[in-house]
């Protein structure tokens, strides 16, 4: 990852310097009275990938879950949309689809009350789940299989939140 975003700054550098010699040459040529003007500042930025979730603000207002972080292998889809995805059920916002692609991948999330996950049918998935006193449960999602997770396999009945989703082939 680290090799991916020094290729494209280096990229993006090449670009501005070359931009800035075309049109210092351009400008000298077409007129001398002109003085170059400089079209970088005296330091690049840098294109940062932080991973945070596109659109989760919006997403978390019109469907009360929670979107952080991901790789982009995980994306929340529309459960008619297509057959095969990952399906979260939850007493609280219904049944949560996404979609999952690459070969493995990752998000972070927050849809409370969860009591069933079906794992898509080309992905295994590990997910993980916290009681109200923070206490982990972490479940192997098997490809195509409905799995009880949460309060459905809590002695004591507590509601659990899907905290994070990682997925194989």
């Amino acid at each position: 990852m680290k090799l991916a975003r020094r290729i494209t700054a280096t990229g993006a550098a090449v670009a501005v310097c070359a931009a800035a010699v075309v049109a210092t040459t351009t400008s000298s040529h077409a007129s001398e009275s002109r003085t170059p003007v400089s079209v970088a500042g005296s330091q690049l930025g840098h294109a940062v990938e932080d991973f945070s979730y596109p659109g989760a603000d919006k997403i978390k207002e019109e469907k009360g879950i929670t979107l952080k972080r991901g790789d982009g292998h995980i994306t929340l889809a529309d459960c008619s949309s297509a057959t095969g995805l990952l399906e979260v059920w939850s007493r609280k916002d219904d049944k949560v689809c996404f979609r999952t692609t690459g070969t493995s991948g990752y998000l972070t999330l927050e849809i409370p009350s969860v009591f069933v996950i079906k794992g898509s049918a080309d992905h295994a998935a590990d997910v993980t789940l916290t009681t109200p006193e923070a206490k982990p449960q972490e479940v192997e999602i098997s490809k195509g299989v409905w799995t009880p997770v949460g309060e459905s396999t809590d002695l004591q009945g507590r509601e659990h939140v899907l905290v994070e989703i990682r997925t194989s082939k």
